[in-house]
């Protein structure tokens, strides 16, 4: 008999495979087999009981390929997922003292991981096989040649396939196999993304959106540039192109750097970057827009983060309000705080650890935050700063299939990361290194300025007219570099050493040998000695005569003068909350100002910035 992958273990013809119309692929396209060259490898490995060994390029659907296959062609078979990156040495097998039946004395046994033993037919995939360490490896060989483990023989267990995936780029694994007697018990494929079902995969998830155009616009490519956009970021991509949000998000952070989609030239200098080219055809061909900015990003992509299940990875300077604002916002979401773990000071063990059972297995216990019932975000803060390397490879797992040593977390709705770029202010920060299949684990990366974490307005309802005197120095005195130094920490730490009347400058970051940050405070201290300059407060304890200058500044000029000037930017910098309570004030400027500085209050704002605009022009008076 000859086996294909229409052919189940009986013998039998499977059943036809179902077909799902989408709107990329309304009807059934011409020589649709149903499976793929990779899923065809898979039924084969199982009839033929030979373990495979899968070689691809990281995002191009191998580990999905399994999770789909398996329990659709596959029946009373469930897939045993061990992502050997992040496997530590007991993992899989230790020895354990166990009580003996029949004797009722101690004896030491081998306990084999749960996972191993689940009770039923199991296929069992070994995800990122070159990524383990070399303990882990010897394991891991004698599961693959020999099909057993320690004292434990897998086929009685109920295993009917072994399969090891992973890219044999250096880049991103540590080690080649090169032991013959290795290699001579595996079946080896070698598949590209041609290989695997993902444009129907794509178009079933997306199955209202047709994706023809956007696979075009990947299909026109070159190599290079494929392998860069590989499938799961394309996936990323689309999904940032539907939420509205700018199509660079889908593109991973490798090292703090954004991915550039640029092709190396023969003599290995860069080519033309066509980054921008390539997503403005993609939102094309998706009909949407792409934006460049998104008002008020880290609040809306956190968001959209727990509405769409999303992971999302946000890099911005320390200091910047990054962590305290997703919280607030989780909390208005879920009513709760978020799952928080600060990577600096979190080990293997606080996210799960094997311990023996009573039935002679090791249990992989999960860490009891991930177990309470309810509805969950994980907040990864510091993520680029882990305490070891076996943590941040344990995140690998938990970013991509929101598992941890294979069990599910229960009620997960989104993870978000944070972290501090690789240089900040000229200054090397002490922030680790990733590679981009752990990049693209992410279904958005953001960087962020510290003027896109809208802070102000907490400080201004926790500190008062302290603070709005601290911000209009922030905002008016000081110049772009000055302020990327002033962090809204620092601002905090400058109110607080002013109400205790301590001096400013110990609130400035500290850089060795009496040196503090370079920004000088005269001008703060001015302020507070009661020598302010001009604010919205002080316009509008003055409204008369601000109105007056107006109106001879557009008698002189259409463009206005330097008085417009300054009320145009007093406007432009004022908090939400500042010009709602001096609306009056506002309407009235508002109509002595060109009808230009008018329309770009509305430009690249928030939501609720633009209803109070729209909201202070129907009450500007007529002239």
């Amino acid at each position: 008999m000859t086996i294909t992958a229409d052919t189940t273990r009986a013998g039998r013809p499977a059943s036809e495979p179902k077909w799902k119309a989408t709107a990329t692929f309304p009807e059934r396209p011409k020589g649709w087999k149903g499976v793929s060259r990779l899923e065809e490898f898979i039924d084969a490995m199982i009839d033929l009981g030979q373990t495979g060994q899968i070689f691809g390029e990281h995002g191009i659907g191998k580990t999905a390929t399994f999770f789909s296959h398996i329990p659709d062609r596959h029946e009373d078979t469930v897939l045993v997922f061990v992502p050997a990156a992040n496997l530590t040495p007991d993992d899989l097998l230790i020895n354990a003292p166990v009580r003996d039946t029949r004797t009722g004395e101690l004896v030491l046994r081998q306990l084999i991981m749960r996972q191993l033993r689940p009770g039923k037919r199991f296929v069992l995939l070994i995800d990122d096989a070159l990524q383990a360490g070399e303990t882990i490896q010897s394991q891991l060989m004698q599961i693959a040649c020999n099909w057993t483990l320690g004292e434990h023989d897998l086929r009685e267990l109920g295993c009917v396939g072994v399969f090891l995936t992973d890219n044999e780029s250096l880049a991103e694994t540590a080690t080649r196999r090169t032991d013959l007697a290795i290699l001579d018990r595996m079946v080896t494929v070698k598949i590209t993304a041609t290989d695997t079902a993902w444009r129907h995969k794509l178009a079933e998830r997306f199955a209202g959106t047709d994706l023809t155009q956007v696979f075009q616009v990947w299909t026109s490519l070159s190599p290079a540039l494929r392998q860069l956009m590989s499938p799961r970021t394309l996936e990323h991509v689309i999904d940032c192109a539907l939420a509205g949000f700018p199509l660079v998000w889908g593109l991973p952070l490798v090292n703090g750097e954004r991915l550039a989609l640029t092709e190396t030239k023969k003599d290995g200098s860069p080519g033309p970057d066509r980054t921008d080219e390539v997503l403005d055809r993609i939102a094309s061909g998706l009909g949407v827009r792409n934006p460049d900015q998104t008002p008020d990003a880290v609040r809306r992509i956190v968001r959209e983060a727990i509405h769409r299940r999303w992971s999302v990875l946000i890099q911005g300077p320390p200091g910047c309000g990054k962590t305290e604002v997703v919280r607030e916002v989780v909390r208005a979401e879920l009513g709760h705080d978020p799952l928080y773990f600060s990577l600096p000071v979190t080990n293997v063990e606080d996210l799960c650890a094997p311990v023996p059972t009573p039935d002679g297995s090791l249990e992989n216990l999960l860490a009891a935050k991930f177990t309470d019932p309810g509805t969950k975000v994980i907040v990864w803060d510091e993520y680029n700063r882990p305490k070891d390397k076996s943590t941040f490879a344990k995140l690998m797992e938990v970013t991509q299939e929101w598992s941890i040593a294979g069990r599910p977390i229960p009620g997960l709705r989104a993870q978000i990361a944070l972290q501090n770029p690789p240089y900040h202010l000229g200054r090397k920060m002490l922030v680790s290194r990733n590679n981009i299949a752990q990049a693209t684990r992410f279904t958005a990366s953001l960087t962020i300025r510290p003027e896109d974490i809208p802070a102000n307005e907490w400080l201004i309802a926790t500190y008062g007219p302290v603070a709005e005197t601290v911000l209009e120095w922030w905002k008016n005195d000081i110049d772009d570099e000055g302020r990327d130094w002033i962090t809204k920490r620092t601002l905090e730490r400058l109110i607080k050493l002013h109400q205790r009347d301590l001096p400013l400058e110990m609130a400035k970051v500290y850089l060795g040998d009496g040196e503090y940050a370079p920004v000088p405070l005269n001008a703060l201290e001015a302020r507070f000695a009661e020598n302010p300059a001009t604010g919205l407060g002080d316009i509008s304890a003055n409204l008369d005569e601000w109105v007056r200058r107006l109106d001879a500044a557009n008698e002189e000029s259409g463009e206005g003068t330097d008085d417009t000037d300054i009320v145009h930017q007093v406007l432009a910098n004022a908090e939400l909350s500042q010009l709602r309570e001096h609306m009056d004030t506002v309407a009235q400027l508002l109509a002595g100002l060109p009808p230009k500085l008018r329309s770009s209050y509305l430009v690249g704002q928030s939501v609720d910035k633009q209803r109070f605009w729209i909201e202070a022009f129907a009450k500007m008076p007529r002239r």
